[in-house]
């Protein structure tokens, strides 16, 4: 009993002192390894290799382990550890070594550490090694060997300046010896937990009761003080009435009568005890009457009193006389895992003080509770929480129409019962906190609920789906928890102002947005670990935005669960780029960035002559829309001319002179704009009428052709003419040099053309002036074929 709580204790603590990510965990526990591997990374923080053949911790074995925190090494079947082996693990603070073979309690050097549990090895000495003395954040420690059987006074030597605040001490084996003395030097005491026994030996009891109020040591907890067959005739908790600053007993795993009862609350009695607690206790009725504790003119001091787990061993109920008007400052009751089924009558009206009662883990039904001989208009006083979980209630109606009794009741728990809906609810006003979780009862729960609650517990109750609707009453709730249902979406138009605590952990939520909690202004706490996250966008601002403070259970229970690619990555380490999911930033960004490219693309639009080259597209569309109906027929047709010559107004003199008299003088038919063109019609369609007429486009290149609007147009059209019908309809005459680098940009085409195609040059000299004449002749002279 003592070791699982020890454990439950590290466990909480320890993770929540050690671990930051689910990365740092490494759970080695049964895995048949017979030493700690090499393989782990400077990034653990929690390692347990427990349930292992582990007989040796030495040399470097946590080398590289900078970061370790919490290490588990139980079950290993250790019998050595190194004095240097923790050397690389300076961050160390929480060590569990219990449950091995140890023969002495090992010299280890951690300045660290917090937290160590050496309990159940086989050392036979309690005495400590000095390097104890260099533990001085240690807070727990615990010490226990079925080896061990006696303490001597210089055991605890080690631990005069440590400032250990509990101490668990013994294996459970009964104590041979105890030196008087010995726990008093431990001065900064609080809290020790005792497994070990004492039948027949209670004159040590009494003298560490005695070296106990020296610590001023507040809490003691003895386990299984008492074994089953030892017969208790002395009173070993006498030195209890002198013990000043004694607050908290707690008698755990141990047999006790009747007789002893009464011998013991005497003690309890005339103590400045305020905390008395009876945890998994077997009572045993040895006299006829039971338990019988006579009237004392001396008001009892305790304010609490548990009994939590209680084996009868008699075979009926048992008997117990006492004056309830002696515990008239008790505010705490608990009688849970007793077997009860029928309330006492006197209890709820006996107890003017009490506040909380707890009555959870027993049989009790409407019937047992709320007993039909007890007729009491009005009951406890003062009762302000009430625990019924873990019983056999099942009706809501009838339970919120018996709570008008209690006038000062504030707090109910129902939880772990068979409640069902059967009917309306009518709560008091003062009751403003239930507690329904684990009952099975739906979504539609909400409508039983009183308006005037402010905490509502409905954890695992079956409930698929919350809706606007539901909280809309609850102007004044401030706790809501809905920890483990079936809820897949939190609404966006929730809005419950005045909540301050929401738990949703253990549900199917795959996001959480801006637009949920922004109608929880008000909102502190909130617990929402156990979700099948989706890690993308939505998830951004829960990751950068929302304070994590506030988040109880970060970053431990969050991780990813879509898509695939980050399945099992911890929500923290999840870091989307921020460009990719803040809106706002995109269009921040893309606004200059298409100003900039529209200004290149302007720029190289301008530079390009991409003006003229749209118009003349633009002309282009509209002569082929025109021409549509004749363009099947143009390679069939006949031609009005055999050449048009296109030239720049100031080469007319050469053309005029030369070109068109030796060439129709030949007997060839020309186009010439300034005579053939029609007058009327629009240039453009002159051009293209023309340059469609003839066979072949004479062109003649000059400096002034480059310059000229009309001649670019005309080479323009000539072009997707000869691409489209008629390919080798250009024919150039270069009547001056014209470098090709020169050309405008517009002339691309050109500039490729007088690469790639034969040009005739006019030449100066008259001999060679025949030859290109011939040349040229030639040619135009096909289309007569």
């Amino acid at each position: 009993m003592r070791q699982d709580c020890t454990a439950i204790r590290e466990n909480n603590e320890g993770f929540k002192l050690c671990v930051t990510s689910m990365r740092g965990v490494k759970d080695l526990s049964h895995q048949n390894i017979t030493s700690v591997p090499s393989s782990l990374s400077n990034e653990t923080q929690y390692v347990d290799i427990s349930y292992n053949a582990i007989q040796t911790l030495e040399g470097t074995e946590f080398s590289g382990l900078s970061q370790l925190c919490f290490l588990k090494a139980a079950y290993c079947g250790l019998r050595e550890i190194s004095a240097t082996v923790f050397t690389h693990t300076p961050a160390l603070k929480i060590l569990n070594i219990s449950n091995n073979d140890l023969p002495f309690i090992p010299d280890i050097s951690l300045k660290q550490l917090k937290i160590l549990d050496l309990a159940n090895n086989l050392y036979t000495s309690y005495e400590k090694p000095a390097c104890f003395q260099n533990f001085t954040k240690l807070d727990f420690l615990s010490l226990g060997s079925p080896a061990a059987l006696s303490v001597s006074y210089g055991d605890f030597d080690a631990l005069m300046n440590v400032s250990v605040q509990h101490l668990a001490l013994g294996a459970g084996t009964h104590w041979q010896k105890y030196e008087s003395g010995s726990l008093a030097l431990i001065k900064s005491l609080k809290k020790l937990s005792l497994f070990a026994s004492f039948c027949g030996t209670f004159g040590m009891f009494e003298n560490l009761l005695v070296d106990l109020n020296v610590t001023q040591a507040k809490m003691l907890r003895f386990i299984s003080l008492f074994p089953d067959s030892c017969n208790v005739s002395d009173n070993p908790f006498k030195n209890l009435r002198t013990m000043p600053f004694i607050q908290n007993l707690t008698l755990e795993n141990t047999w006790i009568n009747s007789t002893f009862m009464v011998v013991f609350m005497k003690n309890v009695w005339l103590s400045p005890l305020h905390e008395l607690s009876f945890v998994n206790i077997t009572y045993n009725e040895d006299t006829p009457d039971g338990f019988h504790l006579p009237t004392i003119n001396h008001t009892i001091n305790l304010s609490s009193v548990i009994f939590n787990g209680v084996n009868h061993y008699q075979y009926r109920y048992p008997t117990i006389n006492m004056s309830f008007e002696a515990f008239s400052r008790l505010t705490y009751l608990k009688f849970s895992g007793t077997g009860m089924n029928i309330l006492p009558c006197r209890v709820m009206t006996a107890l003017p003080s009490l506040e909380i009662l707890d009555l959870s883990d027993n049989l009790l039904t409407e019937s047992g509770f709320w007993w039909t001989p007890c007729s009491h208009s009005s009951v406890f006083a003062k009762l302000r929480k009430l625990s019924l979980s873990r019983n056999r209630f099942s009706s809501l109606s009838f339970i919120s129409q018996k709570t008008h009794q209690m006038n000062t009741l504030e707090s109910l728990d129902l939880s772990f019962n068979s409640i069902h809906l059967d009917g309306e609810c009518y709560w008091p006003a003062q009751l403003t906190e239930l507690s329904l979780g684990n009952n099975n009862l739906g979504n539609s729960v909400f409508a039983y609920l009183s308006s005037d609650f402010e905490k509502i517990d409905l954890s695992k109750t079956g409930i698929t789906s919350i809706m606007q609707k539901d909280l809309t009453r609850f102007s004044k709730l401030t706790h809501l928890t809905l920890s483990s249902n079936s809820i897949q979406v939190i609404p966006v138009d929730l809005s419950v102002p005045a909540l301050l605590s929401l738990h949703i952990d253990q549900n199917a939520i795959t996001s959480i947005s801006r637009e949920v909690l922004a109608g929880l202004p008000r909102l502190q706490k909130l617990k929402a670990g156990g979700n099948p996250f989706v890690c993308s966008c939505d998830s951004y601002w829960f990751i950068t935005a929302f304070n994590n403070s506030l988040i109880v259970d970060w970053p431990l229970d969050y991780t990813c669960n879509t898509p695939l690619s980050f399945a099992g990555l911890p929500l923290s380490e999840y870091k989307p780029s921020k460009l990719w999911c803040e809106m706002w930033l995109q269009a921040a960004v893309a606004l200059p960035v298409l100003i900039v490219i529209s200004a290149a693309v302007g720029l190289a639009f301008h530079k390009c002559d991409g003006a003229w080259y749209t118009k003349m597209l633009w002309v282009w569309i509209r002569m082929k829309r025109r021409g549509k109906k004749r363009s099947n027929i143009l390679n069939n047709a006949s031609f009005s001319y055999h050449a048009f010559i296109s030239y720049s107004n100031q080469d007319s003199d050469w053309v005029d002179t030369h070109l068109v008299p030796t060439l129709e003088g030949a007997g060839f038919s020309l186009c010439v704009h300034e005579r053939d063109f029609v007058p009327g019609e629009w240039i453009i369609d002159n051009i293209i009428n023309c340059v469609e007429s003839s066979y072949k486009t004479l062109f003649v290149l000059s400096k002034h052709f480059v310059q000229s609007e009309w001649c670019n147009y005309e080479l323009f059209f000539a072009q997707h003419r000869a691409i489209s019908v008629h390919r080798d309809s250009l024919v150039f005459i270069l009547l001056e040099a014209i470098p090709t680098n020169s050309l405008p940009k517009k002339y691309l085409r050109l500039r490729s053309l007088l690469r790639q195609q034969t040009y005739l040059e006019w030449p100066k000299d008259d001999r060679k002036q025949q030859t290109f004449w011939a040349s040229l002749k030639s040619r135009l002279h096909i289309a007569d074929k």
